[in-house]
């Protein structure tokens, strides 16, 4: 029982902060992609409007179990993408906090990266055929 609350509880904190992040963005479209003309990406509202569904997926992946592992992977991707992309080695002499903020990604990739191989637990799940988890 402890196995299971526990699979759940990080399953729901996983889907919790891709569902902030993605209500930010849509909450403001226009300063998420004013934060990535600023780290110096091309067409930063359309690639503001790509990472607020795409964090929508993953949020809807982590809360119903569906493709867990594919989802975990991708994310694990993307928060070490975020963490160079805009908290990197090149903002640290500016602002010391931002080594922090890029540590923190990898702590949610470690976090991300277990989920991916051990999958979404057996309770509350839509089940689905994972090529990662395949035996």
């Amino acid at each position: 029982m402890s196995k299971t609350f526990a699979v759940l509880l990080a399953r729901l904190i996983f889907g919790a902060v891709f569902a902030m992040a993605m209500s930010f963005k849509f909450m403001d479209m226009q300063s998420t992609a004013s934060y990535i003309a600023a780290a110096g990406f091309p067409f930063p509202l359309f690639l503001a409007w790509v990472a607020a569904f795409f964090e929508l997926a993953l949020t809807l992946a982590f809360l119903t179990g569906a493709f867990f592992s594919e989802a975990s992977f991708l994310a694990g991707i993307y928060v070490v993408f975020l963490a160079f992309a805009f908290h990197g080695p090149s903002h640290w002499s500016g602002n010391q906090a931002e080594f922090g903020f890029f540590i923190d990604h990898f702590t949610l990739l470690a976090g991300l990266l277990f989920a991916a191989v051990h999958g979404p637990g057996d309770t509350l799940v839509v089940r689905t055929r994972s090529p990662l988890l395949a035996r």
